[in-house]
């Protein structure tokens, strides 16, 4: 297998960690973004002089960009770039504020989108690349208590299906990583959780929350086979644009995807009364 360079950002903890050490199992480089020096230096300690940690908040649009030029300059063209970091933001949507939902778009959409910026035109230079954003199940289905999390994970899937048919002509691969439920601190202590304040909310939500906090570390998901499946995709001629990974993420999604269909069909009459008589005029 060709040695790549991976960055990949959010890597001190979760499924950002485990594709980073999958990556580097398989003797890839990666530049791993993390928040603190503590988290820099215990990522560099996991294989010396492969690891290569960078401190960065991925709002910053304009740090993004000095990382990425950083980064091609001292340790080279990179081949694959994952936009992994974001967090989880639970709550109904009539308790939810406004100020909260902007910050969940602008960590896991604008974080995502400045990340693939940067890196874009390097790739469409050297007419090669992989450009990779972790989505979620939740990006193609969705769950009461999450609208503000789906809502910034479908926004992310929207603009890489996009993206993948623009630059695939420069020999570039955008892929959606969309995971089901993982073992890691998602759920747990990472996840924001707003605070209840509406009792007409209480029957639906509260064995939601409390459910999602009792299954924190105890998921289906194993983050290593995440890894590893992650860098398998880097090595085949063709990659996906959707991996959905986890059982759980296939039975959710599908379910969720033919739901969609069975409306459309539903209503496909009434939808197709909507054209002029005399069509498109041209």
């Amino acid at each position: 297998m060709e040695k790549q360079n991976w960055l990949i950002t959010g890597v001190s903890t979760g499924l950002g960690r485990a594709f980073a050490q999958a990556a580097l199992a398989a003797g890839h480089t990666v530049i791993g973004t993390v928040r603190s020096e503590k988290d820099l230096r215990a990522f560099e300690e996991l294989r010396l002089g492969h690891a290569h940690g960078r401190l960065l908040d991925v709002t910053d649009g304009d740090a993004v960009s000095g990382v990425v030029a950083e980064v091609e300059r001292s340790v080279g063209p990179l081949d694959v770039v994952v936009a992994n970091a974001g967090y989880g933001l639970e709550g109904t949507f009539e308790e939810t504020p406004l100020a909260e939902v902007r910050r969940q778009f602008e960590v896991n959409v604008f974080g995502a989108v400045a990340t693939l910026q940067a890196a874009l035109p390097h790739m469409r230079r050297r007419r090669r690349g992989h450009l990779m954003a972790v989505t979620s199940m939740g990006g193609l289905m969705a769950v009461p208590g999450m609208s503000a999390y789906c809502g910034s994970k479908f926004a992310l899937e929207g603009i890489l299906e996009a993206l993948g048919k623009e630059v695939a002509q420069f020999g570039v691969h955008v892929t959606a990583i969309e995971p089901g439920s993982f073992r890691t601190d998602w759920a747990g202590r990472s996840m924001t959780r707003t605070a209840r304040s509406i009792e007409d909310y209480d029957e639906l939500f509260t064995p939601i929350r409390e459910a999602r906090q009792k299954a924190s570390g105890n998921q289906l998901g194993n983050p290593a086979k995440a890894g590893e499946a992650v860098v398998h995709i880097t090595t085949v001629e063709q990659p996906p644009a959707h991996l959905v990974l986890g059982s759980d993420a296939l039975r959710l999604v599908t379910a969720a995807r033919t739901a969609v269909d069975e409306d459309i069909r539903a209503w496909e009459t009434l939808s197709r009364t909507t054209d002029f008589a005399e069509g498109a005029q041209l």
